[in-house]
């Protein structure tokens, strides 16, 4: 059968984004866990893992809000439950992504990219963070970029723009050197290892790929 043509998100495929992250998060959880151990405390891994279980644990009462709402359940669990960095980043993100999304049960393709652009904003407002100094922000920068919609556009074929993208700038932060967090403590040493974050972030993306509703 023909995949559906998806031009928005409902409040089901964000629960289903959700699940799929807590899955993903802890198949991945080793892979997080060695990257952040070259450059960092070793607990990234563990921490979107966790963060992400307790966040499933709460769907059942999020399932029938709005998608501002389940964004917002979503930012004070990842805040209250994980540990490090990780979770105020991604917890302000759904925060701030939540605030364009209260009391719509769908959001078009401009919106999605409107209310992520929003999160990423708070994000980098949070960790002081920018392009080029070996953080998160190096894969969802670009990656939002190019989620933004074109002439006949999907949120597929957008949502795989941004993957792209988001793997493109995870690849870039390799042969930095990193500025911020605990990274920056190694100075030159942290070259050669691509930051922890960027990889959970392209995660994050590709679970809501999985969402999708298809037929």
């Amino acid at each position: 059968m023909e995949t559906m043509t998806v031009n928005s998100l409902d409040s089901a495929t964000v629960v289903r984004w959700m699940q799929h992250c807590a899955e993903t998060y802890q198949q991945h959880k080793d892979e997080l866990t060695a990257l952040d151990a070259a450059i960092g405390d070793a607990d990234h891994g563990a921490n979107m893992a966790r963060g992400f279980t307790a966040v499933q644990g709460k769907l059942d009462g999020l399932k029938d809000k709005d998608i501002g709402a389940i964004f917002k359940g979503v930012a004070m669990t990842l805040i209250s439950t994980v540990g490090g960095a990780s979770g105020p980043l991604y917890g302000t993100f759904f925060l701030q992504a939540a605030s364009g999304a209260n009391g719509k049960t769908s959001l078009t393709q401009e919106e999605v990219a409107a209310d992520f652009a929003a999160g990423l904003k708070g994000l980098m407002s949070r960790g002081k963070a920018v392009v080029g100094e070996k953080t998160m922000v190096d894969a969802l920068v670009p990656a939002l970029d190019a989620l933004k919609p074109v002439a006949n556009d999907t949120l597929a074929a957008a949502l795989d723009r941004a993957i792209a993208a988001a793997r493109k700038g995870a690849d870039s932060t390799v042969p930095m050197v990193a500025k911020k967090g605990r990274a920056s403590y190694l100075g030159e040493r942290s070259a050669g290892h691509m930051d922890p974050g960027c990889l959970s972030s392209v995660l994050l993306l590709e679970a809501l790929k999985q969402a999708l509703p298809s037929g």
